[in-house]
């Protein structure tokens, strides 16, 4: 949990049946003091909104995020879920089983704030020809597109990488006639072996994707769903461009930079960030049921590796 730099305000508390804390709400606008990989510094000199940030604590995600949108009671939200794992299987695998989803989004436009506002093209500017995994992550990651791709050189497959940069992580030789990346920075995309054709586009600036109709058979996202701050415009133009059946990926860690996530993944965890991906497709429409897969390698002793996946709709 990051520590919080001068909080100002506790919004809400309450309390379970059983009597215990259940959700606190603090509202705050400073920078988070909390270790992350990738070295990124908090911009003191942009706006920063002030953000809202969800400390559930022995509360059901799905329950409280249920009874908030059904008004069904609660007077706050938990967004920090609960799950019962049985023994031996992952609880990131078990939170988008048979989700009674909410009738709308439950999200707002405060939860895609992030500490820093400014432009994400100065960001980006710079290259960093670095990976923001650990070895073991990108090989489970790798092994798993070995196991889900289309074969290498299917005559008529296309691909989209989005928020690519320097490496893909396809297998090794993977080709195919097609592999479009779009990122924010230039030089890592013409680095990039795998690719055929770059474009360089801010989709929290523009979501539209230049993309005619049904183009893609695969759609990959590597550790960047958590910087999306229009999610559901991005995902309803994957389910565009996507061919019917085809496959989304978004595959994430809890790696990041954290001044550039959105508000709603920096306040949660591995479990509810598998559910709030699951949301996008949901609401989005036109995908089927999303699925979450854990492939962490080492539990505990390397980077975790989650994947949340859906298909395009036969009829959509």
């Amino acid at each position: 949990m990051a520590s919080l730099a001068s909080p100002s305000l506790l919004s809400s508390l309450t309390k379970s049946r059983t009597g215990r804390v259940s959700l606190v709400v603090l509202s705050y606008s400073c920078c988070a003091s909390r270790s992350f990989r990738r070295g990124a510094q908090c911009n003191t000199g942009s706006s920063v909104a002030n953000r809202r940030v969800f400390l559930g604590i022995g509360a059901s995600f799905i329950d409280q995020l249920v009874r908030m949108a059904s008004g069904s009671g609660g007077v706050g939200r938990s967004l920090v879920a609960s799950a019962r794992p049985r023994q031996d299987v992952s609880p990131v695998e078990q939170i988008l089983k048979n989700v009674d989803w909410p009738e709308k989004f439950p999200f707002k436009d405060e939860d895609f704030s992030r500490f820093d506002e400014s432009s994400d093209l100065i960001f980006y500017n710079e290259p960093r020809f670095v990976t923001h995994i650990d070895d073991p992550a990108i090989r489970a990651l790798t092994d798993y597109y070995s196991k889900v791709f289309p074969p290498s050189n299917t005559p008529g497959v296309a691909m989209l990488d989005l928020c690519s940069s320097w490496v893909s992580h396809f297998p090794t030789g993977y080709k195919q006639e097609r592999v479009v990346g779009m990122g924010m920075n230039e030089e890592e995309l013409k680095r990039n072996p795998v690719l055929t054709k770059y474009i360089v586009q801010d989709l929290n600036v523009n979501p539209k994707l230049p993309f005619e109709d049904n183009t893609f058979d695969v759609i990959t996202n590597v550790v960047s769903v958590d910087y999306l701050t229009k999610p559901l415009e991005v995902f309803k133009e994957m389910q565009r461009i996507l061919k019917p059946s085809g496959l989304a990926i978004m595959s994430f860690s809890n790696r990041l930079f954290f001044t550039k996530a959105v508000s709603i993944w920096t306040s949660t965890g591995d479990v509810d960030h598998a559910w709030i991906v699951g949301s996008y497709f949901h609401y989005a429409g036109g995908f089927e049921p999303p699925v979450a897969v854990d492939i962490s390698p080492n539990p505990g002793r390397s980077d975790p590796m989650y994947i949340v996946y859906s298909r395009k709709q036969m009829s959509a």
